[in-house]
């Protein structure tokens, strides 16, 4: 299927693994320049865009650009970097965030709160306020953020998560209303137990506290805090990557402003 996408630029944070990394392969199928962006230029950064080297078709570029979320300098030097090696970019795809503090409410302090706010909800503020530029600049973008069914469906011990991946569907929302008549589109998926660093550290810390291997340790996570996803196993990357692809493509022009779940049903409720 084409995308309608060959040619056009995109940049992906936390492009070195998980969501980011996949998405980008699919991305480069389709023809698409990516720029992969993490916090450290080091070999894992190196690697993965090796890696999506790889996979690339229609002469599509792929390159890697360092860039710490929490340093609104760094961001903007990102996309001056993006502008000047590429002509800026018409997608992103924020897939940079963090768990973040987890625990009791009444333990957790401001510094917890305040960690988890720069990386969950203002890294994808300064992403979009340096980037949203470049897209007016070419009169067509998508922008696609990354929530979580914790946005819907909270988890009592992941509060400062919880909250501002909530922020981050409204702030979506807010920009699909601000420059849709740019043909600019702002969406959001909501993923839930997808195979990631993020929850493979999640694992290996369960499996640690019930003394039993990961693979029980995932088998059990799914059995006892995520009892709706039928198939009992986290998500693949790939699974959400697809989604993604979708939604910055020419075939999503009028999918604006939307949350797509992409959690195997982890979402118990219809709304």
């Amino acid at each position: 299927m084409d995308l309608g996408i060959k040619g056009r630029t995109a940049l992906i944070t936390g492009g070195d693994s998980g969501l980011g990394l996949a998405t980008a392969k699919f991305l480069v199928r389709e023809g698409t320049h990516v720029i992969l962006s993490d916090k450290e230029n080091g070999e894992r950064l190196q690697e993965a865009v090796d890696m999506v080297k790889r996979e690339a078709r229609f002469s599509a570029q792929v390159s890697g650009l360092a860039a710490n979320l929490a340093q609104p300098e760094e961001v903007n030097e990102l996309a001056q970097r993006t502008a000047k090696d590429f002509g800026g970019a018409h997608i992103i795809f924020h897939s940079a965030g963090a768990r973040g503090a987890a625990g009791n409410f009444l333990e957790l302090t401001d510094e917890d709160w305040m960690q988890t706010i720069e990386i969950d909800l203002m890294g994808a503020v300064r992403v979009a306020r340096a980037f949203v530029p470049q897209m007016l600049h070419h009169q067509w973008g998508r922008m696609v953020l990354v929530s979580s069914e914790n946005a819907y469906q909270p988890y009592e011990e992941e509060s400062p998560y919880n909250a501002c991946k909530a922020a981050v569907v409204n702030l979506s929302k807010c920009l699909s209303r601000a420059y849709s008549k740019e043909n600019i589109l702002f969406n959001c998926i909501a993923p839930a137990f997808i195979e990631t660093p993020m929850t493979d550290a999640m694992m290996q810390q369960l499996a640690d506290d019930r003394n039993s291997t990961v693979e029980e340790a995932v088998r059990w996570f799914a059995k006892h805090k995520r009892p709706h996803i039928a198939m009992e196993r986290r998500g693949q990357p790939e699974e959400v990557a697809a989604i993604v692809a979708f939604l910055c493509s020419e075939l999503a022009s009028f999918v604006n402003g939307a949350n797509i779940r992409v959690d195997g049903g982890s979402v118990a409720s219809a709304f």
